[in-house]
């Protein structure tokens, strides 16, 4: 079940006050394999931060950390990736991505990453 779930968070940072930090955390907490992506390269558990895009195998979701006016630069690599479902964490949501996603048939969720950990929603 958990390999179903993997996870590319995008807009990890190394930085361990930011919440895609604890989120890289707390998915490999929840034995949940993981990517990321962010501005700094570097490694967050057991996860490396590559800071251009990759071409991940098999992600199931991906999960926003990058600001509205920064996600436009990532469509098309988001789509690529074909995922089942796109994570809008707070500060991050965006209607225009959300209509793009559904129209490709990715599912859209606004919801936190770690509530949805914390609960078993994940």
């Amino acid at each position: 079940m958990k390999d179903q779930k993997k996870t590319l968070v995008l807009g990890a940072s190394l930085k361990e006050t930011r919440y895609s930090n604890k989120a890289i955390i707390a998915l490999r907490k929840a034995q949940v394999p993981t990517c990321a992506i962010g501005l700094r390269a570097g490694n967050v558990a057991d996860v490396t931060i590559e800071t251009e895009p990759q071409n991940f195998e098999g992600i199931n979701t991906v999960t926003l950390y990058i600001n509205p006016k920064r996600q436009p630069a990532y469509y098309d690599y988001i789509l690529d990736l074909n995922p089942k479902r796109v994570l809008f964490n707070p500060g991050t949501e965006n209607p225009d991505f959300y209509r793009l996603l559904r129209d490709n048939k990715i599912e859209v969720e606004v919801a936190c990453t770690l509530v949805l950990l914390a609960t078993n929603q994940y």
